[in-house]
């Protein structure tokens, strides 16, 4: 272990989550999420990885508390790591796999770093109180945009035949290694959108973004059986009209709002 490491903390006025997807993909190293401070650690310098986010930043104009320091060598894994906190949500139990199980709770384990999804943001909670909700033992469920497999694993743990899609590569080599680690099965995955999928779904789950949903509704709706189940998440308060309108041909089941993001569920 070196005698000295890097520390970069960013704090952006606005854009949190755009901050942490530039931040995941200029830096391989664990970062600890301290809303809204984002911390990056490494041997490395991160003189790039800061240059890079202040560009960013003034690009999109928006202002950014950037601080690099040089720090004598403590354990930060460890500190990381009890800095990632477990989470109860309806009948699930979300944790990193250092954290004990609970016997009472469906438990999933999802570490922290490998790509966006572990409970704590708005969108993948309020999904996941949908899917304990709405989602059946024995239904076929597509998780498009899958991400680290959170949703996904979630319905394979309610007993679901479930497959998964995603435009990134790495996010279905995560989501399977996910699914590894708690003995979970993916029944069909594959690298692309809804628009490639070749049968129709009970359960059809899309936790991405608005302008994405509005531009792929007529896959999502394709996909699913009649009296199927769609629950779309990712949605900022203020397209969410927007959306709703590409979907008013499904019936509205429940709207869930926390904070200023919206989870919708539909059925056809």
């Amino acid at each position: 272990m070196s005698k000295y490491y890097y520390e970069l903390s960013i704090t952006p006025k606005d854009n949190y989550d755009f901050f942490l997807d530039l931040l995941s993909n200029l830096t391989d190293e664990a970062i600890e999420e301290d809303e809204p401070t984002l911390i990056a650690r490494s041997e490395e310098s991160l003189e790039d990885v800061a240059f890079g986010i202040e560009a960013f930043s003034k690009k999109l104009n928006i202002e950014c508390e950037i601080n690099l320091e040089k720090k004598e060598n403590i354990d930060w894994i460890k500190k990381y790591q009890e800095s990632v906190k477990s989470i109860e949500i309806g009948s699930f139990f979300i944790r990193p796999e250092w954290e004990e199980k609970r016997d009472d709770k469906i438990d999933i384990i999802i570490n922290p770093a490998l790509s966006f999804g572990s409970g704590h943001h708005e969108t993948t909670n309020s999904c996941v109180v949908a899917i304990d909700k709405y989602v059946k033992e024995n239904q076929t469920v597509l998780d498009v945009g899958t991400g680290s497999g959170i949703l996904a694993i979630a319905a394979a743990k309610k007993g679901c035949i479930v497959d998964i899609c995603d435009t990134d590569e790495v996010c279905v080599v995560d989501t399977k290694s996910n699914f590894e680690l708690n003995n979970a099965q993916i029944n069909n995955s594959w690298v692309g959108s809804c628009g490639d999928a070749n049968k129709e779904y009970d359960v059809v789950i899309a936790n991405i973004v608005a302008d994405v949903l509005v531009i792929i509704a007529a896959e999502l709706k394709n996909c699913l059986k009649n009296n199927g189940t769609l629950i779309i998440s990712g949605i900022l308060d203020k397209h969410i009209n927007r959306v709703l309108n590409k979907f008013k041909d499904l019936e509205q089941v429940e709207l869930i709002q926390k904070n200023e993001w919206y989870t919708v569920v539909f059925k056809k």
